[in-house]
């Protein structure tokens, strides 16, 4: 009797170890956010270390400046960079080479990311510092941002904090394909931004006047421009037509022959962003003064180039 009440013990402790989970880190981590394996530890993060079997191994600590951790026997691990799978798999390799433990089984639990938010500046409608612990791709991120201005480039460049570097990435909407693939996943500490685009002004007697973007990477033109703007109304006095273009001295006026252009009589002429056509009209005698000018282009609606 003495001995069928010894033996039944390690039969059942057998079977409950044979029933717990074989990835035990996998069970462990389950409070992490959905996306933590996409997110990457970095200086300063807090770190639930578990060593299963081995409790004087685990650990609860926080990443160096340096971007390293210690443990006890192992010593200094960079895990910065890594993401927690990584960080689990580093540490159990090094457990096992160094000769510590024999298949090691390692969890790493991120308790926070001191890193974690995404910063949007720029052409955006609502800029801000955003968390990265919910969706972080490119146009998730410009989404929860509000969206692009109507005076927005058409690229949006990418500062990286982990690994350093820069990225610039074509959102043109001309190509769908193209900006699925630019959706490119961020990090935390990233900063994006929305330069603002070079706008062209046409202004005075054309049927639709305003700022206009353009997407080309190779400019545009008088007559581009103009015909975005719905070409000169009757009333336009188009030989009078001026380009107003600021340089190192100011602001200087660059006759424009609006009317042989049209005509093909004359090679088209270049325009670069903050240029303003003014195309005055034929039945008022005065002509509005240069400040008058650049203040209706600062109130004007802004257009894309189709």
């Amino acid at each position: 009797m003495t001995w069928s009440l010894i033996f039944p013990a390690p039969l059942v402790l057998g079977q409950a170890a044979s029933s717990a989970p074989s990835n035990p880190s996998a069970a462990n981590q389950v409070a992490e956010p959905a996306n933590s394996q996409a997110l990457h530890i970095g200086p300063g993060d807090e770190l639930e270390i578990t060593v299963f079997g081995a409790s004087d191994l685990s650990q609860h600590l926080r990443v160096g400046s340096d971007g390293t951790i210690s443990m006890p026997l192992l010593g200094s691990v960079h895990v910065a960079g890594a993401t927690s799978a990584e960080a689990e798999k580093m540490i159990s390799d090094n457990l096992q080479e160094k000769g510590i433990l024999n298949h090691p089984q390692v969890a790493v639990f991120v308790k926070e990311y001191t890193n974690s938010e995404i910063s949007v500046v720029g052409e955006v409608n609502k800029p801000g510092v955003y968390s990265s612990l919910g969706p972080h791709r490119l146009l998730d991120i410009l989404q929860i941002a509000g969206g692009v201005t109507d005076k927005a480039a058409s690229t949006v460049t990418i500062s990286h904090n982990q690994g350093g570097g820069v990225s610039t990435v074509d959102l043109s909407p001309k190509d769908p394909a193209a900006m699925a693939r630019n959706n490119i996943e961020l990090r935390p500490g990233d900063t994006i931004v929305v330069p603002k685009a070079g706008v062209v002004y046409v202004l005075g007697e054309v049927n639709r006047p305003g700022g206009y973007i353009s997407n080309s990477t190779v400019g545009v033109s008088v007559l581009q421009v103009m015909a975005a703007a719905g070409g000169p109304t009757h009333l336009a006095a188009s030989g009078k037509t001026k380009m107003l273009r600021r340089d190192g001295n100011g602001v200087r006026e660059t006759p424009v022959p609006l009317q042989r252009l049209m005509e093909g009589k004359q090679p088209d002429m270049p325009v670069q962003p903050d240029d303003i056509l003014y195309v005055p009209s034929s039945k008022i005698k005065s002509v509005l003064s240069l400040g008058a000018i650049i203040t209706l282009a600062s109130q004007a609606a802004v257009y894309r180039i189709p």
